[in-house]
């Protein structure tokens, strides 16, 4: 799993049952690889490539996926993997065009890991009229049905929940991908460790009501927010306020509580409500939204850093049985689907 903060390459193993109609699951080993210079180099800029430059991009970084996993399950000595499953990293989402690209080709996965290989998750929900995203919310419903909702604070924020016998998902606003271009671009910093920057700093009321004026928070769900979207409409209404990056973070962080806690109040959401994704490490910013979200739960460490990794191993294990993965009540798609490609590892000679 690698999101669109770029804070790094996930990499779990994960042993799921069901047993009594309910799925279990156990966090074997877990991980999270700092990726070189050059893979941030080439995962920042790869957006912007000629086609032939892109096409070999997709084969070079899923070889170097093929390569991490394998390392990983050697310097785990891990037995008996039945497969990878890989989100790949988000390079174009446009599901407004019907279109939607995760960078890392499966085959090179499979043929560098020896291993199967399930990818490319969202173009079939794309390719059905959906969003193609969150696709996370199957996921919450299997896994952690005992929250009345999951908000994953991640580089976007998406939310999913139970409404009269359907799952409800969508994105919510920019999280760490805005905070943390802050960050770089201003301090040299990779991003506002436990959120003290951003404490330090004080809300601006002018900046705060133009975050909240964009148009993506006057749709109505099934919605998605790409990257596209945040770079050309979010982050430049904070590169250009003449504040100071403190206050610009307080700022963000405030918004985003506030957007938080309209798609909570909007659903009527009362019980716990479970938070996870980088964004809950970030402690100011849990102040804002526990200000606004009195039951909102941060649960242990490993949950927080690794539940989409954990839903995504999820699909895969759903992919592979032939059920379905993807929630057209979620996504907006003409249907429910079974999303992911399989690529079975080489043949050995005999």
């Amino acid at each position: 799993m690698s999101g669109t903060s770029l804070d790094g390459l996930d990499i779990s193993c994960i042993q799921f049952k069901v047993y009594e109609g309910k799925w279990h699951y156990s966090v074997i080993y877990a991980t999270t690889l700092a990726y070189s210079n050059e893979v941030l180099q080439l995962l920042a800029t790869i957006e912007t490539a000629n086609g032939a430059d892109l096409i070999e991009a997709h084969f070079k970084y899923g070889h170097y996926l093929g390569d991490q996993a394998i390392n990983f399950i050697n310097r785990n000595n891990l037995k008996g993997i039945d497969f990878i499953a890989s989100h790949g990293h988000t390079i174009f989402h446009q599901p407004n065009k019907q279109f939607t690209f995760q960078l890392g080709h499966g085959a090179a996965i499979a043929a560098r890991s020896k291993n199967t290989v399930i990818s490319d998750f969202r173009s079939i929900d794309v390719a059905l009229n959906g969003q193609g995203a969150p696709l996370v919310p199957i996921g919450d419903r299997l896994l952690y049905g005992e929250y009345n909702a999951c908000i994953n604070l991640g580089g976007i924020a998406n939310i999913s929940y139970e409404n009269n016998g359907e799952r409800i998902g969508f994105d919510i606003c920019a999280v760490n991908m805005a905070m943390n271009h802050l960050c770089q671009t201003e301090l040299q910093l990779s991003y506002d460790k436990n959120g003290d920057l951003a404490k330090s700093g004080k809300l601006n009321l002018a900046l705060f009501k133009e975050l909240n004026s964009l148009p993506f928070f006057n749709m109505l769900p099934p919605k998605s927010l790409g990257k596209e979207s945040v770079f050309n409409e979010l982050i430049p209404l904070l590169d250009k306020a003449t504040i100071p990056v403190q206050d610009k973070l307080n700022t963000l962080c405030r918004q985003i509580a506030d957007r938080t806690h309209e798609s909570i109040t909007n659903a009527n959401l009362l019980g716990p409500i479970l938070f996870t994704g980088g964004g809950a490490l970030n402690n100011f910013l849990m102040h804002c939204i526990k200000e606004k979200v009195p039951h909102a739960y941060r649960p242990d460490r490993i949950t927080i850093d690794y539940k989409e990794a954990i839903i995504f191993g999820l699909l895969g294990v759903l992919r592979f049985r032939e059920e379905k993965n993807c929630l057209s009540g979620v996504t907006g798609a003409r249907l429910d689907s079974i999303g992911g490609s399989i690529f079975l590892p080489p043949c050995h000679s005999q």
